[in-house]
């Protein structure tokens, strides 16, 4: 089969077949030659294989020149992807591609979310009544060797520390 992209012939050879001895729900495997192909073609091609749709963000531009011989299709897409600077994400049976830069910033900001949820949820209060410090002065240090999401406040008239971690 030949493909033509953006007027420029690229030669594309895909077989698709089970493992050997691996039955009906068995491993794809992939005969994959292209030349200097969009990553985005190739990736449409190999998810397809796997069984799954796919999504890509905004912004992929890359091609790839692959030789494959009976390839593990999650091999070859995963080779295509770090090829390219890409990375996947699965949910479900979607496979979203984007950068791996992205993809790292999103996990960061999932991780601080779920972070910051757990310290709400978790928040407790603890009253310290000092006799022999000020709570005013005292508050201060305290609040230097909590976690970021620990606070320190103080009552002036009743001289106590209240403290939430």
């Amino acid at each position: 089969m030949r493909l033509m992209v953006r007027g420029v012939a690229v030669g594309l050879v895909i077989a698709v077949a089970l493992a050997p001895g691996s039955g009906a729900g068995g491993e794809a495997r992939v005969s994959l030659d292209v030349k200097d192909a969009p990553v985005v073609d190739v990736v449409r091609v190999l998810v397809e294989a796997g069984g799954f749709q796919v999504v890509f963000d905004p912004g992929i531009d890359c091609r790839l020149t692959m030789k494959l011989h009976a390839a593990r299709w999650l091999q070859a897409f995963d080779a295509a992807l770090s090829a390219c600077g890409l990375g996947r994400e699965l949910e479900g049976d979607i496979l979203r591609v984007a950068t791996l830069s992205r993809l790292l910033e999103e996990a960061a900001a999932r991780r601080r979310l779920e972070e910051e949820r757990r310290a709400r949820l978790s928040g407790r209060l603890a009253l310290f009544r000092l006799s022999h410090a000020r709570a005013q002065a005292m508050a201060p240090l305290l609040e230097r060797i909590l976690s970021p999401v620990g606070r320190v406040s103080y009552d002036e008239r009743t001289n106590t520390l209240l403290v939430v971690y």
